[in-house]
């Protein structure tokens, strides 16, 4: 790694010809994307860059093996958890709006049960469930005769005393937990939670090619698996839309960056404030566990990894997800106007580490403080 660090930061200083408004930033990702890929030897890569208004986009290998199709802007990617940021963002627009607050009971919201669980007489928040401090634990147990993912297995995993502890007390990755928190703001919306994310964010943000249950055009990602198999793109579950599923584009992922690194933009300054708050600090919590994969987590966001500034790194704020065969990682330094996009389409986990590695490299690289 410190190798490729190296090779990139000679790269940058001696960058050559490019037709793009911003040189330094087409050479820094083409030459990252580039390396990236020779070295990790995935089928496909997407990279993409912003910075003070600028953009790069550069894809590398094929968009499945023997497709023949280079990935671009417009291939459409599962980016799984990264739209934990965007359901936090459906929560922090129903805050500003004054619709509810963070630290309301999710509970009497969520539908599917009559009510959450408790633990210590502490009962489970907006705010909780957005910053994985909720007490749920990761995945759904499965139980016979019970199809995963329905209201029956929401119901059977929430009833008695599942939580492993007092919300707010600690942080575990909870994929139940955001899940819950869709049902939750679909509730206090009175409307389907689909609609609600098109509603407050993608349609307010122009991200017209991202969406549930899109089709997979020829030009699609298709993963692969640890085997080098082909993975099929996986069906589209109502009630997992908080935590995954949707569907995207680099191109889309990187108006959804430029709108996280507007600052000073008044159109949803409110709810971008709040998406970015860091609402529950590491120091003092126990347990931490799952979120330290792409960086060491020092705060949470609304659905938002905060990682505070260390050596000649900037503060980043990222979140990582993994779907059907495909690895993604979203950062953006939002004091220094950049943010980068990556997409790997192999579930190769060791990859999937060293790839965010890298892109919170180039942030520093380029950024350096």
């Amino acid at each position: 790694m410190k190798r490729f660090a190296g090779a990139l930061v000679m790269a940058v200083l001696f960058a050559g010809s490019a037709q793009a408004d911003d040189p330094l930033l087409e050479e820094a990702v083409a030459f990252t994307g580039q390396m990236y890929h020779l070295q990790s030897g995935v089928p496909g890569l997407l990279i993409g860059a912003v910075r003070n208004g600028e953009r790069a986009v550069a894809g590398f290998g094929e968009t499945k093996p023997g497709s023949g199709l280079e990935p671009d802007g417009d291939t459409l990617i599962g980016v799984a958890s990264i739209t934990k940021t965007f359901t936090g963002l459906v929560l922090a627009n129903l805050v500003a709006e004054g619709t509810l607050k963070l630290t309301d009971p999710a509970g009497p919201h969520v539908g599917i049960v009559d009510a959450l669980p408790e633990r210590d007489g502490q009962k489970i928040r907006f705010v909780d469930l957005a910053t994985h401090s909720s007490g749920l634990g990761r995945e759904l147990e499965s139980f016979e005769g019970v199809e995963r993912y329905s209201d029956e297995s929401f119901q059977k995993n929430l009833v008695g005393d599942p939580l492993m502890y007092a919300p707010s007390d600690g942080v575990l990755y909870s994929n139940i937990g955001f899940d819950v928190l869709g049902m939750a703001l679909s509730g206090a919306a009175g409307k389907p939670f689909a609609d609600l994310m098109q509603e407050k964010v993608l349609g307010p943000l122009n991200l017209k090619d991202s969406g549930y249950g899109l089709a997979q055009p020829e030009n699609a990602f298709t993963g692969v698996d640890w085997n080098g198999n082909e993975m099929p793109w996986g069906k589209t579950i109502p009630n997992r839309f908080g935590a995954s599923q949707l569907r995207t584009t680099t191109n889309d992922m990187l108006t959804y960056l430029e709108w996280n690194l507007d600052r000073y933009s008044e159109e949803g300054a409110e709810a971008r404030l709040l998406s970015h708050a860091a609402y529950v600090i590491r120091d003092g919590l126990a347990p931490v566990f799952g979120l330290d994969e792409s960086g060491h987590m020092d705060a949470m966001g609304l659905g938002w990894v905060i990682m505070m500034p260390e050596g000649n790194r900037p503060l980043i704020i990222q979140k990582a997800g993994g779907t059907d065969g495909m690895l993604s990682y979203l950062a953006f330094a939002p004091t220094r106007g950049i943010g980068v996009f990556i997409s790997i389409n192999a579930f190769d986990f060791a990859a999937g580490m060293e790839m965010a590695e890298v892109i919170n490299d180039l942030i520093a690289t380029l950024t350096p403080r």
